[in-house]
């Protein structure tokens, strides 16, 4: 705009800007995953992925039949705070949280890069870098953008909030009514490993999690996801898979298994794939929904907070 002030230009350019991001790398899968390092106020820098969960779809007349159909992972934070063991990201510490812009500006840089379509529904997942209710207001508020008709018009059913466990804060969001999707980082069934694998639960522990969680308001077409890292000779045992039954009982859940993504450093391995059949058929056999979530993005840096602790390490 050229018919304002000068004095109106300096101040929209320092306190509002359009762009309050850029993409300093990125890295594409074979599988059509793509992961972007955003940088953002202060030089820092956060990761958020792209999902292409199904391929767009043609007839033999080259007509579109089935349209591509997307999750967005994003971050909440640079760094995090909870310092789960097996997670790199937990390496580099707490920088800061994200404002409730820089969120949304994940979604909508997604959406431009990939040239999809602005009015076109993607999934969001809040489980990029950070514990999402860690920055609780700011999260919120960009739930509120992002759904609203002005906003990117983006259902809250198509919005799902992946956290470790902050037990007050899941009580709290319950409280909001959202219309969000809840999955619940478990990835244990006794607390002795879990506080292991997460620190936090010596202060938020299983029971007080599996009691916020069945005081949720959750769409009758929902279900609460419970995301299982199976980690080898840790968690992959038929007597856990028997414990989670017990531990889900009454709640209307869906269990994720999810491999465990090795990068350098860890002491942790990636369980066998009849480990994970195994605890997937007992579970469903107990009346548990469960899956095995198909690792993607293996032949570039999977695991979250890998990209950027590699860039990091080469500046």
């Amino acid at each position: 705009m050229k018919n304002i002030p000068k004095e109106l230009k300096i101040t929209l350019e320092k306190d509002i800007p359009i762009d309050i991001g850029k993409i300093v790398k990125t890295e594409k899968s074979v599988d059509g995953s793509i992961k972007y390092l955003f940088e953002f106020k202060g030089g820092h820098t956060v990761e958020a992925v792209l999902l292409l969960m199904k391929e767009e779809e043609k007839n033999d007349e080259g007509n579109i039949t089935q349209g591509a159909q997307y999750t967005f992972c994003v971050s909440s934070q640079v760094g995090c705070k909870v310092g789960c063991s097996f997670c790199l990201t937990a390496k580099g510490g707490f920088t800061r949280d994200l404002s409730a812009g820089e969120i949304v500006a994940q979604v909508s840089y997604l959406k431009k890069l990939n040239n999809i379509d602005e009015k076109k529904s993607v999934n969001i997942v809040y489980m990029g870098m950070g514990e999402p209710l860690d920055n609780y207001d700011n999260l919120v508020k960009a739930i509120r953008i992002i759904s609203d008709e002005d906003g990117l018009a983006i259902s809250t059913r198509r919005q799902t909030i992946s956290t470790s466990g902050i037990s007050s804060k899941i009580e709290k969001l319950g409280e909001e009514n959202l219309g969000v999707q809840l999955a619940i980082s478990l990835h244990a069934v006794d607390d002795e490993l879990r506080s292991e694998l997460i620190p936090m639960n010596k202060a938020y522990n299983i029971q007080s999690i599996i009691d916020a969680v069945k005081k949720f308001p959750i769409d009758t077409r929902k279900k609460v996801m419970f995301e299982y890292l199976v980690i080898k000779d840790k968690n992959d045992d038929i007597s856990s898979a028997n414990q989670l039954i017990k531990i889900l009982d009454g709640i209307m859940a869906k269990v994720n298994l999810i491999y465990f993504n090795p990068y350098p450093g860890t002491p942790y391995e990636r369980p066998s794939r009849n480990a994970m059949v195994k605890f997937k058929e007992q579970l469903i056999k107990k009346g548990v929904l469960c899956t095995i979530r198909e690792s993607k993005g293996l032949d570039i840096s999977a695991a979250c907070g890998q990209l950027k602790e590699q860039t990091d390490a080469n500046t």
